[in-house]
């Protein structure tokens, strides 16, 4: 049997280039800078947004991509080429037979794939196998990444004053695709007009309207993000109160009707 190597790996969305930031970003290049020179296949296993194509590209610049979804496909390149990529391998049909046909071909392999398949499924066809951690184990990955989606999103967006990203709690749920997707956003937003905005509501509000108890049922939509402004800006309940025109006992009000929301004041000023 094939000894495979866990090797950790990090890497980004399509658009970007290699970061090392962290250690696993540097092991990362290292690691696939010597696949380049190699032969031999290797599978590129991680979450959602890890940047597992974009590494495979990286090791394999002008191989074709297959989806395993396409089975056909799939089976029809090997032997055509000298090397391809699969990606989402997770998507595969049948990996026995895709294992015989590729052991009747010289066709070189770099897949990408979740946690569908076990070691010992994968280490007949795969020499290397790279895991890539998500970036919630990485804070220095994706202090990089924000500045990075930030000047991407502002160039891309036509902004010439910069923006404040510092103040966003990183969404990494889906790794790099979910935080390049709230820079975007907030870089988008952070110069929407009154107008912009209403225009946003009204069609959002347009898909939702129908029940008969459509105004309080969306009236969180203003009263939320108006008490989370006012708590970031005054920072106290006496302070928020007196400046929204509320006496504390309704505004305690308000924040216990959203409390899914986990709405925060200072109850002592």
């Amino acid at each position: 049997m094939t000894n495979v190597v866990e090797v950790a790996a990090i890497t980004v969305v399509d658009v970007t280039n290699f970061l090392t930031a962290s250690s696993a970003s540097l092991e990362a290049f290292k690691t696939a800078n010597l696949l380049k020179g190699l032969s031999v296949s290797a599978i590129i296993i991680g979450a959602r947004g890890t940047g597992k194509l974009t590494l495979a590209r990286y090791i394999l610049p002008h191989a074709p991509v297959i989806d395993a979804s396409n089975f056909d496909e799939l089976l029809d390149s090997l032997g055509k080429h000298d090397a391809i990529i699969i990606h989402r391998i997770d998507d595969i049909s049948n990996l026995k037979r895709f294992e015989e046909t590729l052991s009747r071909t010289k066709t070189r392999v770099i897949a990408t794939g979740g946690f569908r398949f076990s070691h010992e499924q994968l280490e007949n066809i795969f020499s290397i196998r790279l895991s890539i951690p998500s970036l919630s184990e990485r804070p220095e990955d994706i202090a990089l990444l924000s500045d990075l989606f930030r000047k991407e999103a502002q160039e891309t967006f036509g902004k010439t004053t910069s923006v404040n990203t510092n103040e966003l709690i990183p969404d990494v749920s889906e790794n790099a695709l979910s935080l390049r997707r709230q820079v975007y956003l907030h870089c988008l937003l952070s110069s929407v007009s009154e107008d912009d905005l209403m225009g946003i509501m009204e069609n959002f509000l347009l898909q939702k309207l129908g029940s008969n108890n459509d105004y309080r049922k969306f009236l969180h939509l203003y009263e939320v993000p108006l008490i989370r402004a006012g708590i970031k800006r005054f920072k106290s309940q006496l302070q928020l109160s007196d400046k929204l025109g509320l006496n504390r006992n309704t505004l305690r009000k308000k924040i216990g009707e959203h409390s899914q929301y986990k709405l925060e004041i200072k109850e002592s000023e």
